[in-house]
């Protein structure tokens, strides 16, 4: 590609960046006037720093490594596990298999890690909780969250919370799972509880309810940062989804 097109694409897309960031106006004729000067001082003050330090420039970052090499990181944690099989590289290898959809896989792996000193470690029984969930294998998960309540009483982890409350759903102990999901409503951190308890509402026949609880989870994103919309987009798209259905 001539490089006159390639730096005409990078102004653009720089100048899209700034209007879309509310960035200084000053930048855009700094871009044009200066193309090659410009955009390299445009990235150097204002986007590379948040790609260094940003929460949303690091996830960015890992997307575009994803793109780039969608098994980096499960090929990563599959040669570190084979160099030393410690509990921590197979943790990492079972969430790796987790994200790529290989529950059988990520269980088998949280299974051999659950011996010894770590027999009732939370973060892996959580972790084998939520493969089983994945695998519809609801009675196991439940037993396994339990253990973890019964072993380790001041564990706090709100999406193991979430998962309990959906495990209790698929098992219909619906007395249960109303409990739970009332309780993640008021405190939960995002939308997710949320948007679980409204579709379980739904299928207990509260629709009412459960179209209050979903239009204030777009209410709330409204109203939110554009970082907030960002970081919840698959919650908020299913959210809307779910309202369509009505």
């Amino acid at each position: 590609m001539p490089i006159f097109i390639l730096s005409l694409i990078i102004q653009v897309a720089f100048i899209v960046h700034i209007v879309k960031s509310g960035r200084n106006t000053m930048w855009i004729w700094i871009v044009l006037m200066l193309p090659l000067a410009g955009s390299i001082a445009y990235f150097v003050v204002e986007i590379f720093p948040e790609f260094s330090n940003g929460k949303t420039g690091r996830a960015a970052g890992r997307k575009l490594r994803d793109v780039v090499n969608p098994n980096r990181n499960i090929n990563q944690a599959a040669e570190n596990y084979s160099i030393s099989d410690t509990v921590e590289n197979s943790m990492r290898l079972a969430q790796e298999c987790f994200n790529k959809g290989l529950y059988e896989d990520a269980k088998r792996l949280y299974e051999k890690s659950l011996s010894g000193m770590y027999a009732n470690d939370p973060e892996l029984l959580v972790g084998l909780a939520n493969a089983e969930f994945m695998l519809e294998q609801y009675s196991s998960s439940k037993a396994h969250l339990d253990k973890v309540m019964e072993s380790n009483p001041d564990y706090k982890n709100q999406d193991a919370h979430l998962l309990y409350a959906r495990t209790l759903e698929q098992l219909n102990q619906v007395s249960a799972a109303f409990h739970e999901f009332e309780v993640l409503h008021s405190y939960y951190s995002g939308p997710e509880a949320s948007y679980y308890y409204a579709r379980f509402l739904k299928s207990q026949n509260q629709r009412e309810n459960a179209q209050k609880i979903l239009l204030a989870i777009l209410d709330k994103a409204s109203k939110s940062s554009r970082h907030y919309s960002v970081l919840h987009k698959d919650i908020l798209r299913l959210t809307k989804s779910e309202l369509q259905k009505n």
